[in-house]
C-alpha cells in the first residue's frame, strides 16, 4: 500500500517486492479509468479509418480491403455486448487493450528482470505518447499491442524453460498479433534474427517449429482469404510501399521523408525514451535487453528504409516499442538515470491527462484561433446528417460521393436511415473498401441519386452544368473552408459528373 500511494520515491522497496507490481497495476488502472470516464464525453466524431472498422464488423469475415480482421471482430463483440453503436462502445476496446498490453509488457520485465523495472515498464508504456493517442482512437496498431507482447513473454519462457506449451503460445499469440495487423509479423522476423547472432535466443529446433506451425495455422484463414479476394490486402500493402513496383530508373532517395519519419518518433516513443533506445543500441550489456534489440532496431531500420524510398507514416514502427519499453527502462534503472525517466513519466503523464480533456472540448480548442486543433475529428457527423436530411427533402433513392472520408461516415451515422449508400466506380482496381463492396450499379441507373463532393460548386453532366440543391456547412470539420455539393443526378452521371 505504501508503494500505491508513493510510486514515485524510489530504493524504500526491495526491487523485488511484489508491491512494485501493485502499485504500478494501480496506477495503469487508474489512468485507463480516467481515460474511459472522458472518452464518455469525448465530442469528437469517428476517423475514416474508425468507421470503416465498424463497417468490416457489421460482415464478419477473414480479412478486409486493407487490414486483417481481428479489429472487426473486436468492435462487433464489443458493441454487440453493450447493444449500442455509439461511438464509446466502438473506442472503449482500445484503452482496455493498452491497459493488458502495460500488464503483460510488465510481467515480461518482472520474469526478466524484477519487479521495480516491471512498475516502471508499466507506467512508462501507459504513458507513452502513442498510447495516450491510440487510448483515444481506435486502430489496428492498439489490437495488434496485447498479442505482440503475449508472443515476447511466451518466447523468453520457452528460452528460459524450454517448455514446448510456450512455444505453441508464442505462436499462437504472434498469429493473432498478425490477425490484428501485417506487423505482427515482426515478431517471427525478430526470432529469426535472434537466433542468428545470439546463441541464448536459439529455441530447440522442435520447439522452433512448433512456434512457426501454430503460427502459421493461427493466420491461415486470412492468407486464404486473401487468396480467394484477388489478394487484395497484399496489394494495398504494397500500395503502401509503392517502391515495389517501381522500374528502377524511377527511383529516388526521399532523404526529407527519412527525415520526418525518424524525428516522428521522438513524438511517438516519447522523446527521452526514444533517444534511450538508440542509445541502447551500443549500451545493452544484459543477454535479455541484447535479444530485445532485435524486436525493435530491424522494425526501425525497415520503415526507415520504407520512408527513404517512398514514404512512412509516424505509427509503422510501433511494434519496435512492446519490447522496446522493456530494453528501454532496463538501461535507464541500470545506469541509475532515474531523474531521467521520471521527467520521461512526466512528461507522457502530461500528455496522458490533457488530451482525454481535449477530446471533450475539442470543437473549442483552437491554435490559430480560427479552426479547431482536432477538426481531423470533426465535421464528419455534421455533413453526413446535413447530406440525410437534404435526401429526404428530395426524395432521393441513393446518396453517392466519390471521398472516401465522406462515405465512411455516412455508412456509420446514417446507419439507421434507410438509404442506399454508394460510392463511384473505380477506374481499374479498387482503391478503397467502399470502391469493392459498394461501387454503384448501372442496375440502379433509373434510381434518383443525391451526390455529396467536397469541393464541388458545379457539376456536369453531358456537357450541362448542374447546380447544387444545396451547400452543406463544413466549417469547424475536417473540410473546414471546403463546403460540399450536394446535387441531384441520373444514371448518365454516376462516375464522371465532374
Amino acid at each position: 500500500m505504501h508503494s500505491i500511494l508513493n510510486p514515485f520515491r524510489k530504493n524504500e522497496l526491495s526491487p523485488v517486492s511484489s508491491d512494485w507490481f501493485a502499485a504500478g497495476f494501480a496506477a495503469c488502472a487508474l489512468l485507463t479509468f480516467y481515460r474511459v470516464f472522458f472518452l464518455w464525453f469525448d465530442q469528437t466524431d469517428l476517423f475514416v479509418d474508425e468507421s470503416q472498422y465498424w463497417l468490416w464488423g457489421q460482415d464478419l469475415d477473414f480479412g478486409y480491403y486493407s487490414k486483417p480482421p481481428l479489429i472487426a471482430w473486436v468492435i462487433r463483440l464489443f458493441t454487440e455486448v453493450a447493444g449500442s453503436d455509439a461511438i464509446f462502445w466502438v473506442r472503449l476496446p482500445a484503452p482496455l487493450f493498452h491497459l493488458a498490453t502495460a500488464c503483460i509488457l510488465g510481467s515480461l520485465a518482472r520474469y526478466l528482470f524484477d519487479a521495480r523495472i516491471a512498475f516502471w515498464v508499466m507506467i512508462s508504456y501507459v504513458t507513452m505518447p502513442a498510447v495516450t493517442l491510440g487510448s483515444a482512437v481506435i486502430s489496428t496498431d492498439t489490437i495488434m499491442a496485447p498479442f505482440f507482447s503475449l508472443a515476447l513473454l511466451f518466447y523468453f519462457r520457452l528460452l528460459k524453460e524450454g517448455s514446448g506449451i510456450y512455444a505453441a503460445l508464442a505462436g499462437l499469440a504472434a498469429g493473432l498479433a498478425f490477425l490484428a495487423k501485417y506487423a505482427g509479423i515482426y515478431f517471427i522476423l525478430g526470432v529469426v534474427l535472434a537466433a542468428v547472432f545470439m546463441p541464448a535466443a536459439r529455441p530447440s529446433w522442435r520447439h522452433a517449429l512448433t512456434m512457426f506451425v501454430v503460427f502459421v495455422v493461427v493466420a491461415m484463414p486470412n492468407i486464404v482469404w486473401n487468396f480467394l479476394n484477388d489478394l487484395s490486402t497484399f496489394e494495398h500493402t504494397l500500395d503502401n510501399a509503392d517502391w515495389v513496383r517501381r522500374d528502377a530508373s524511377e527511383f529516388s532517395l526521399k532523404y526529407l521523408k527519412l527525415a520526418e519519419f525518424f524525428f516522428s518518433q521522438f513524438g511517438v516513443f516519447g522523446p527521452i525514451l526514444f533517444g534511450s533506445l538508440l542509445a541502447a543500441i551500443f549500451r545493452a550489456r544484459h543477454t535479455d535487453a541484447r535479444i530485445l534489440l532485435f524486436f525493435s532496431i530491424p522494425v526501425i531500420a525497415i520503415v526507415c528504409i520504407q520512408a527513404l524510398l517512398s514514404k512512412a507514416y509516424a505509427n509503422w514502427a510501433v511494434a519496435a516499442y512492446f519490447g522496446g519499453t522493456v530494453l528501454v527502462i532496463v538501461g535507464l534503472i541500470e545506469e541509475r538515470y532515474f531523474r531521467l525517466l521520471r521527467l520521461s513519466v512526466w512528461i507522457g503523464v502530461v500528455m496522458a491527462i490533457g488530451l482525454p480533456v481535449i477530446t471533450v472540448m475539442a470543437k473549442h480548442v483552437s491554435i490559430d484561433g480560427e479552426k479547431p486543433a482536432m477538426k481531423r475529428l470533426l465535421g464528419r457527423e455534421a455533413i453526413s446528417l446535413q447530406a440525410i436530411d437534404v435526401a429526404r427533402d428530395n426524395n432521393v433513392d441513393i446518396i453517392l460521393s466519390g471521398n472516401r472520408d465522406v462515405v465512411a461516415d455516412l455508412f456509420y451515422t446514417g446507419r439507421d436511415s434507410g438509404f442506399d449508400i454508394r460510392t463511384v466506380n473505380p477506374d481499374g482496381r479498387p482503391q478503397n473498401y467502399y470502391q469493392l463492396k459498394f461501387p454503384i450499379g448501372r442496375d440502379q441507373a433509373g434510381q434518383k441519386v443525391l451526390r455529396v463532393e467536397p469541393g464541388w460548386k458545379l457539376a456536369k453532366c453531358d456537357g450541362q452544368e448542374i447546380e447544387p440543391v444545396a451547400t452543406l456547412n463544413a466549417d469547424g470539420g475536417f473540410q473546414h473552408g471546403n463546403p460540399v455539393g450536394a446535387f441531384i443526378l441520373d444514371g448518365r452521371c454516376f462516375d464522371d459528373a465532374r
